[in-house]
């Protein structure tokens, strides 16, 4: 049925909102870091359950499946729901998975709890978003966006650095024993300090929208998660298959969404792609994202193949690069509310392409040190990007479009990151079985050929960063869609 509609309060300055954000950061932080804090762990996973590599890497496959199939949804819960509810909806979802990961006896019931676990996680990353574009002024959005930065890029990278100290010393349950206390703690202090300070209006769910958008953000990440498994293993579905299944479904949820566009059972309103500068802040989200997660796959994998260092020791030489992410986020989002995203994004993506072009040079006798100095240039280049692309993107649509926005951007780093780290791993592994002689001098050349496609990905970035300016304060190519929207 189509209704008027119905436009959110006015932003929210007060003192009660500054509880609301920071708890929401904190929880975020947390479900985030879990969310990469298995790779270390699935080698004794799978000494302790007697399991495959192919079935421990659905311990991160099923989580991010999960993610691009609830992230869509959180459209409408945003809208629907209150905040409270929301949240502890979210942190409960999380807890639970925790519990049952921390004690799970066999292999499947540790497999459900990450998906538990992920379904929480789906809804607190576009929470967090969403809260911060309704209750904070847009002259003050890109400090606070900063703080937002931390979750989404420097707990990612912490993540493995994290769980590669804890396993080594504790065990791989001490992962989850350990985030168990700090998920409990935060559902205390929402229901102590937590209100529902942002606004709500109609939402319907179209279960035809919901299916065919988990069957093609699901297709696309199966797929492209496949594509690396393939390129060293013969069998299985052709991974062509679940992306082209993928690409057809995501083409029915655009048409559906656009005949919906009126009522109030649109799932992701994909007009926000109507206003250019969101456009072109997505697209570089998406390269950015790519050549991040991309990163973050091979780097250890080299660190522990190529040179000989054991996990942690991988896990310990990307954490400066992770700390100076988060170190960085909040003065890159108070130099974005002076000088705008361009004049950020601009150098970040030079950076991160030099980054890239310096990894492709990697070998057998690569030192230490500069391995960790390359990693913290690429996290310098990440940081002056992310935050700036984020507030960008989410200040170009009208606050009634924020939570579709924030549905949209989330989901699509999921399927940018999957496609990071097919396109990696499968450069990797095709150049180094090609390449004769040493092994070890093979492995290095698959790892520089892998970066340096990645390389050429993030130049684009640099083109991109060109046509990115500051959203205007009450007209963020919004006034024109708002028109459109209420026409």
């Amino acid at each position: 049925m189509t209704t008027a509609p119905v436009h959110p309060a006015p932003l929210v300055a007060s003192s009660r909102s500054a509880p609301a954000i920071a708890l929401l950061l904190v929880s975020a932080f947390v479900v985030v870091l879990n969310e990469t804090a298995m790779g270390v762990s699935i080698p004794h996973i799978m000494d302790e359950f007697g399991v495959s590599a192919a079935s421990a890497q659905w311990l991160t496959t099923a989580f991010m499946l999960t993610m691009a199939v609830v992230i869509p949804v959180t459209g409408v819960l945003l809208q629907r729901y209150p905040l409270r509810r929301n949240f502890f909806t979210a942190m409960g979802l999380f807890a639970v998975g925790t519990a049952i990961a921390a004690t799970a006896p066999v292999f499947e019931l540790l497999l459900a709890a990450r998906i538990v676990q992920a379904l929480g996680t789906a809804i607190m990353l576009p929470l967090l978003f969403t809260t911060v574009m309704q209750l904070v002024a847009p002259e003050r959005r890109g400090r606070t966006m900063g703080l937002v930065t931390i979750v989404t890029a420097a707990a990612p990278a912490l993540g493995p650095t994290v769980s590669g100290v804890i396993v080594s010393s504790l065990g791989w349950r001490w992962v989850f024993i350990i985030v168990l206390p700090i998920a409990v703690l935060a559902m205390i202090a929402g229901a102590i300090w937590l209100r529902n300070v942002t606004p709500t209006m109609p939402a319907q769910f179209d279960i035809a929208s919901v299916l065919l958008s988990a069957i093609g953000f699901s297709g696309l990440i199966y797929g492209l998660a496949s594509v690396g498994e393939q390129s060293a293993l013969e069998g299985g579905i052709p991974a062509w298959i679940p992306i082209a299944a993928g690409a057809l479904a995501l083409a029915g949820l655009v048409l559906r969404q656009l005949a919906l566009r009126d009522t109030d059972r649109v799932l992701l309103d994909v007009r926000v792609f109507a206003g250019g500068l969101f456009t072109v802040s997505t697209i570089t989200i998406v390269v950015v994202s790519i050549a991040l997660f991309g990163s973050l796959i091979l780097l250890p994998l080299y660190i522990q193949q190529v040179l000989g260092e054991p996990a942690y020791v991988a896990g310990l030489m990307l954490l400066p690069g992770g700390i100076l992410s988060g170190v960085l986020a909040p003065f890159v989002g108070m130099a974005y509310d002076k000088v705008g995203p361009r004049a950020l994004v601009l150098p970040g993506a030079i950076i991160v392409t030099g980054a890239m072009t310096a990894f492709s040079s990697l070998g057998t006798e690569t030192p230490v040190w500069l391995v960790i100095g390359m990693h913290m240039l690429l996290s310098i280049g990440t940081a002056l990007m992310m935050t700036p692309l984020m507030t960008t993107a989410l200040g170009a649509v009208t606050p009634k479009l924020y939570p579709h926005a924030s549905a949209i951007v989330n989901t699509l780093q999921q399927v940018a990151g999957a496609a990071g780290i097919a396109l990696f791993i499968t450069l990797f592994t095709v150049a180094a079985t090609a390449t004769g002689g040493d092994p070890l001098a093979a492995l290095a050349g698959g790892v520089g050929t892998a970066f340096g496609a990645g390389a050429a990905i993030s130049a684009a970035g640099v083109i991109l960063a060109l046509f990115l300016r500051k959203p205007p304060v009450g007209d963020p190519v919004s006034t024109g869609l708002e028109n459109e929207i209420s026409a």
